[in-house]
C-alpha cells in the first residue's frame, strides 16, 4: 500500500481537505469578523488540489479571486476522537497550501446565510507545495509564512500566532469526522490576503523550508 500511496504525493490519492477559517487574530480584523470560541470548519473537494506546475484557475462566475495562504497538516494514519495530547502521532508532515477564495461569491453568501461552497470549493482552489516530512518542522507554531504576488509581498505572518493550536484542531476535527491517511486539515490564514487576476504569477513559502510558484490563468471551460 504504501508503494502505490506515498504520502508524499498526498494531492493524488488523499480524500479529505479540511478547512480552518478565523484562526489568525490579524485576519479576523481585516475581515471585520467575530472572534468565536471554537474553529470555523469547511470542505474542499480532492479535486480543489494543483500541485506545483499546474495553474491557479479563476471561476468564470468570480470577479474577486482572492489568496490566502496557510499551512496544512498531513494526516498520517485512521484517526477519530483523539485527545489533543496525542494529536501529533498522527502528523505525517506538512505543506504549504493557497485557500483561493471567490471573495464576491463568499460576501454573498454570508448575507444569505448560506455555505461556502460556491467560493471555496472549486475546482484548483487548493494549490499545493511539496509534502514536508514531520522531522524538518520540529515546531508548526513557530514558522514564517510569506506570500508575493508578480514579486510584491502581500502576506506574512507567523505560525505562533495562530488562535487555535495545531493539537487543539487534530483533536477537535477528529470528534466531528473520521481523519484519514493522505487526509490534510488548513491551519487558517494570517492577515493580508487580496486579489489576484489571470496571468498574475503568486510566490509564497514558509521561510527555510519550502516554497512554491503558480500563474493564474481562466480554465478552458
Amino acid at each position: 500500500m504504501a508503494a502505490t500511496r506515498p504520502l508524499s504525493r498526498f494531492w493524488e490519492w488523499g480524500k479529505n481537505i479540511v478547512c480552518v477559517g478565523r484562526n489568525y487574530a490579524d485576519h479576523v480584523r481585516e475581515m471585520q469578523s467575530a472572534a468565536l470560541s471554537e474553529p470555523v470548519l469547511f470542505l474542499k473537494p480532492s479535486t480543489a488540489y494543483a500541485p506545483e506546475g499546474s495553474p491557479v484557475l479563476v471561476p468564470a462566475y468570480t470577479r474577486n479571486l482572492h489568496h490566502e495562504l496557510e499551512l496544512a497538516v498531513v494526516m498520517s494514519k485512521r484517526c477519530c476522537a483523539i485527545p489533543e495530547a496525542a494529536a501529533m502521532d498522527y502528523v505525517a508532515g506538512y505543506a504549504l497550501c493557497l485557500d483561493m477564495t471567490a471573495r464576491d461569491v463568499q460576501d454573498e453568501c454570508k448575507k444569505k446565510g448560506l455555505p461556502w461552497t460556491l467560493a471555496k470549493s472549486f475546482t484548483a482552489s487548493c494549490p499545493v507545495s511539496a509534502f514536508v516530512p514531520k522531522g524538518k518542522i520540529p515546531d508548526p507554531h513557530n514558522l514564517k509564512l510569506w506570500l508575493k504576488v508578480n514579486g510584491e509581498l502581500r502576506q506574512e505572518g507567523e505560525t505562533s500566532s495562530m488562535i487555535f493550536s495545531i493539537p487543539y484542531i487534530i483533536s477537535y476535527v477528529s470528534k466531528i469526522m473520521t481523519l484519514e491517511e493522505g487526509d490534510i486539515i488548513l491551519t487558517g490564514t494570517p492577515k493580508g490576503v487580496g486579489p489576484v487576476k489571470e496571468n498574475d504569477e503568486i510566490q509564497a513559502g514558509i521561510h527555510g523550508v519550502v516554497s512554491m510558484r503558480f500563474k493564474v490563468e481562466k480554465p478552458e471551460y
